[in-house]
């Protein structure tokens, strides 16, 4: 999928680089596998605002995607590959050979036509999902399951994919996108390939009110702020704020904030942040 960029005709467009949307081919997302969402604005059930900068936006509906792919054995025709705004990656739409519909996130390459199966057996391309002990060294994953059944939970983002680099007993080591190398049980499934729309971290909004659309209101910086509102506010003229730190305290930029007994640790064999030698 390509970028276009805008003709500066308006301050708005100078910057302006979107998706192009050539690759997609869905108008309007199966009503059968879409639900309502509402906003909540920041706001608890007291009506108090408990998140802020957030409120607004385009109104949406959500197109339940399958994460689990548990329809082992039947294969399924890719009908169409659309656009989902609540996630950055497109998503594909399956129409199973007993006539069942499902989306799933769409991986790079995955075309109209094109025929995806899932379950053990399955042969190792694109778009298959299979347990990670079928699935050749070096191949690139994505949609990854933590549990056996639970659906996938990592690498489900634009451009994401996690690389199965070895398999010791009944665990399997994979490269995660932030470079940490984790320990996953062989029985997990993964969907082979790379998330579709790579080039997402490329766009640019080219104005504000894009951001509005989204659901975003204006973020405010800490040191803007009076010493009541914020650890960095306060200060004569355009003074700095000292440490930067969050509003509740907590020291940014190189403060550890994992506990340092979390029940995961034994899966981790290198950490994200490892020195390179």
């Amino acid at each position: 999928m390509g970028l276009r960029k805008l003709k500066p005709t308006t301050p708005g467009q100078r910057f302006k680089v979107v998706n192009a949307f050539d690759t997609l081919s869905g108008d309007k997302p199966e009503k059968s596998l879409t639900k309502g969402k509402s906003k909540s604005g920041g706001r608890n059930n007291s009506g108090r605002m408990t998140m802020r900068y957030l409120g607004g936006g385009h109104k949406k509906k959500y197109r339940v995607i399958d994460f689990k792919r548990e329809k082992n054995g039947i294969p399924a025709v890719v009908k169409t590959v659309e656009y989902d705004p609540n996630r950055t990656a497109n998503i594909a739409l399956l129409v199973y050979a007993d006539g069942e519909k499902r989306y799933i996130i769409a991986p790079k390459g995955l075309e109209v036509g094109q025929t995806v199966v899932s379950g053990k057996g399955s042969s190792p391309d694109l778009g298959n999902s299979l347990p990670l002990i079928e699935i050749p060294l070096g191949t690139n994953v994505h949609c990854i399951e933590l549990q056996p059944g639970k659906g996938a939970e990592m690498a489900r983002s634009a451009g994401a994919y996690a690389v199965l680099q070895a398999r010791d007993g009944k665990y399997a080591n994979l490269k995660l996108p932030s470079g940490e190398i984790r320990m996953v049980l062989s029985t997990c499934k993964a969907t082979v390939g790379v998330v579709s729309n790579t080039e997402h971290n490329l766009e640019t909004s080219g104005k504000a009110g894009r951001s509005r659309w989204l659901g975003r209101r204006p973020r405010v910086r800490g040191v803007v702020m009076n010493p009541v509102d914020h650890p960095m506010g306060g200060g004569e003229g355009r003074a700095s704020g000292g440490h930067p730190r969050s509003r509740n305290g907590i020291p940014a930029k190189g403060y550890k904030t994992r506990r340092g007994k979390n029940l995961s640790d034994k899966y981790i064999v290198e950490r994200r942040n490892a020195k390179k030698k």
